[in-house]
């Protein structure tokens, strides 16, 4: 029997992470860092809370003019990087023009001041975006330092990387002495390192969330967020091949893939947001995931085709005259995308449509997966809008309404189809606690501690 002490959290011992990718850097303007990884070495100025509200961090308030153009934002004082340097303006302000080259950013004493050409009155929740972390770079830009609760001790690029307890972080000392991750792990070798007692947190896939838990495994997920989309290259060029995208749109079984491929570790989707965060997604949803889906909902020229519905998709078909043969990229080296991109194929052929598939960069269309960035509705929704390479949204005065409408207008582009949203999970050890997954599938390691082993 554990003691009362095993019980309450304590300060010591190491937490070793296995997951999948392997970065050469755990900068955060450097793409493909994890957030969950880089936000333990480096803090933005504004936090988001699981509501996706900006919170106070690094910068304790703010104030916008007028017309959202002009903003200041006020320090934290007593703040130091792990390198001993204090944070003050004038690094801050450097790091952010690192990350934002198109805004005015200005060091002012105990704050900064950041100019935008148009207004953005979201500006304190993008600050929150894990590429807008304040770092402080040494003259070579190779050496980096934050102010988060751990430092970044040694690393071996793309390979390991040990993290050792901030001992003068200004929200206190975390529990944990150090952190030490294990990148390049495919999902075997996370596995086994856990099994093994080799890894206390790895990553589990979607596909693998039902059946870790059936093996009794201690499984945390997040919301569904992770989006799996099909994308084109370009605007459609005439009416048929608006109808030919409509028709593969309504040809794919998200449901299917769901239930088969991910093992129910996903959501099938008609919209861009998961509903978790907009809270009108089932619109798009009941519109677009089932063969009961009406006429009025397989116009093409309302964004949301019906999927899965054969009939419908065939019908569509007949509506053009000239259809494409198109090819479908993908990236070989993720295995559930090459079995949704050949679910997709079998689909679209049984509606009349040819898909071939291809690896290359230049295909017609791509199976992508895109994490969300933001857990704030219409920051989200600006992000994957760039992302896919579509025109900013227009969210006007902000309301549920108008995001609405600015999603069903990128969605009438015909550019994207949406077919899945992912959940993401951990798997840990009864030794770990406190580990916390944020809606938007990042970790949150704070507050983590560890007891020893229970008998």
């Amino acid at each position: 029997m554990p003691s009362l002490a095993e019980s309450r959290p304590h300060y010591g011992g190491t937490l070793r992470l296995a997951v999948k990718e392997a970065p050469e850097t755990l900068d955060p303007v450097a793409a493909g860092v994890p957030a969950s990884l880089s936000r333990l070495v480096f803090e933005t100025l504004v936090a988001l809370d699981d509501r996706g509200r900006p919170q106070p961090l690094l910068a304790t308030s703010w104030q916008s003019d007028p017309g959202s153009q002009r903003w200041r934002f006020f320090l934290r004082a007593g703040v130091s990087f792990h390198d001993g340097a204090p944070l003050d303006s004038a690094t801050v302000a450097a790091s952010l023009r690192n990350s934002n080259p198109e805004w005015k950013v200005i060091d002012a004493g105990d704050m900064v001041m950041i100019e935008t050409e148009s207004a953005t009155p979201d500006l304190p929740v993008d600050l929150a975006l894990t590429r807008n972390s304040i770092v402080r770079r040494s003259d070579s830009a190779v050496k980096l330092s934050g102010t988060g609760p751990f430092a970044i001790a040694q690393g071996d690029a793309g390979k390991h990387a040990t993290l050792t307890a901030n001992e003068q972080y200004w929200a206190g000392r975390p529990f944990l002495d150090s952190v030490q991750i294990d990148f390049a792990k495919n999902d075997h070798e996370q596995m086994l390192s856990l099994d093994l007692g080799k890894a206390d947190v790895i990553e589990v896939a979607p596909e693998n969330i039902h059946r870790a838990r059936a093996e009794n495994r201690i499984v945390i997920t997040s919301e569904p967020e992770e989006l799996i989309a099909l994308v084109f290259a370009h605007d459609p060029r005439s009416e048929d091949e608006i109808h030919a995208r409509a028709a593969l749109a309504m040809s794919i079984d998200t449901a299917a893939v769901n239930n088969v491929v991910l093992q129910g570790g996903g959501e099938p989707t008609g919209a861009l947001l998961p509903n978790w965060i907009s809270g009108y997604a089932f619109v798009f949803n009941a519109a677009g995931s089932n063969a009961a889906g009406s006429p009025a909902a397989a116009n093409p020229a309302a964004g949301t085709p019906a999927f899965g519905n054969m009939n419908h998709a065939r019908q569509e078909r007949m509506q053009s005259k000239h259809l494409p043969v198109w090819t479908l990229g993908y990236d070989p080296s993720d295995t559930i995308v090459r079995i949704i991109a050949e679910r997709v194929l079998l689909n679209a052929r049984d509606s009349g449509i040819t898909l071939n598939l291809s690896s290359t960069a230049n295909s017609d269309l791509h199976l992508v997966r895109i994490r969300l960035t933001s857990s704030d509705q219409h920051v989200a929704l600006a992000e994957l809008a760039k992302t896919l390479q579509l025109p900013p949204p227009r969210i006007g005065d902000g309301s549920t309404a108008d995001l609405y409408s600015a999603e069903k207008v990128l969605l009438q582009s015909h550019r994207a189809i949406p077919l899945l949203h992912m959940r993401r999970a951990v798997a840990l050890r009864p030794t770990v606690h406190e580990l916390r997954m944020l809606p938007d599938g990042s970790w949150s390691l704070s507050n983590v501690w560890l007891s020893g082993e229970k008998q």
